[in-house]
């Protein structure tokens, strides 16, 4: 890992979006790691945040993007309840090419070398067959199977968390929490999305979807031959006519300064992490009438799944929290119209000031 510039290091050691604890940089030659592990904060506890496998175009790149998710971890863990700080892991190269089991024990190796101050879990590029693997190395490792002492696929609580978001969005704009005959369009039927679409589907919310992948598409059209249709790409979907809901699900940046001035939706609530391309974003979509729930407090399910591995996992206590997203965005909305600041301002506000209660006076 070289030729990582100051702009860089500026991020970490000068800027607001920076503060971090410790930035580690993992190579093992003979596999062909190269890995990036970013622990924001620690306040609240060992930092927990999965492992993002992903071809970054520099290793600069990879490094910025560390420092974003993990930054980002700890607003979402804080706004879950969760007794952890925030972290994040890169794997830099294609998934495809370059993944393996000897990569997979050798990045376990470097995760159990921070000795617990960082646990691990899967994200985009990484499953739960990976983190089995992982796990043979490193027991702060999460996201693991069922089979293996863990939970499974985190995706279907990340979705039931964004709905119970989505049902807070209707509650505070519409006065009714119900979803039903709303229009919602789905950005991205991965992992996430398509456990989403379930939901929609379920409570009799129209549905329109997009992704990269035909594929994706269609295993979704095929299960649901009523209520959801599809539209060439993103740029279709945010200028579909009647869209009440805009749900992002796929990679962050989508809310920028090309979507938001055709955004039809009148609400965004959605998975994908780091939504906002910039910040000044989050007040164009307040000064255009778009109500938004911020990604990290309504994608939290996933995590406060994980999370729960390490104490025994129980699916029902977990989908209990993950219902608490609804009330958790319902008072982040009540804290924006109180000091008349943007939603997403209003959860950064909340989960600092967890974060600060939570340092030890000196």
């Amino acid at each position: 890992m070289t030729d990582v510039s100051d702009g860089v290091l500026h991020t970490l050691f000068r800027s607001d979006q920076g503060g971090h604890e410790q930035v580690v940089l993992c190579q093992d030659r003979a596999s062909g790691l190269k890995a990036v592990i970013a622990l924001h904060s620690t306040a609240l506890g060992p930092a927990l945040g999965g492992t993002r496998f992903y071809p970054y175009a520099s290793e600069e790149e990879a490094v910025a993007d560390a420092l974003n998710l993990a930054r980002g971890m700890s607003y979402k863990n804080a706004m879950a309840g969760l007794d952890h700080g925030g972290g994040k892991a890169v794997i830099i190269g294609d998934p495809e090419q370059i993944k393996s089991e000897e990569l997979l024990l050798a990045y376990g190796r470097f995760v159990a070398s921070l000795g617990g101050r960082y646990v691990t879990a899967c994200d985009v590029g990484t499953y739960v067959a990976d983190m089995d693997v992982v796990a043979r190395e490193c027991r702060w490792t999460t996201g693991r199977s069922p089979e293996n002492g863990g939970a499974g696929d985190s995706s279907v609580l990340t979705s039931y968390g964004v709905y119970q978001g989505m049902r807070a969005a209707a509650q505070h704009l519409w006065g009714d929490p119900s979803l039903r005959d709303r229009k919602v369009g789905v950005a991205g039927v991965g992992k996430v999305g398509h456990h989403l679409v379930e939901h929609l589907r379920a409570e009799g919310a129209e549905v329109v979807v997009t992704d990269v992948r035909e594929d994706a598409v269609r295993r979704v059209l095929d299960r649901h031959p009523e209520g959801v249709s599809d539209v060439a790409d993103t740029e279709a979907l945010i200028r579909t006519e009647g869209l009440d809901i805009y749900a992002p699900c796929a990679l962050g940046g989508a809310l920028n300064d090309d979507s938001v001035p055709v955004l039809t939706a009148r609400v965004v609530c959605g998975a994908a992490n780091n939504q906002l391309a910039h910040p000044g974003v989050e007040k164009d979509l307040a000064d255009r009438g778009i109500l938004y729930a911020p990604d990290y407090v309504v994608n939290a399910g996933g995590v406060i799944q994980v999370a729960d591995e390490l104490h025994g996992f129980d699916f029902d206590r977990c989908k209990a929290k993950a219902s608490k997203i609804f009330d958790t965005t319902l008072a982040i909305f009540a804290r924006a119209k109180q000091d008349g600041i943007p939603p997403a301002a209003a959860a950064d506000r909340i989960a600092e000031q967890r974060m600060a209660e939570a340092r030890p006076v000196r």
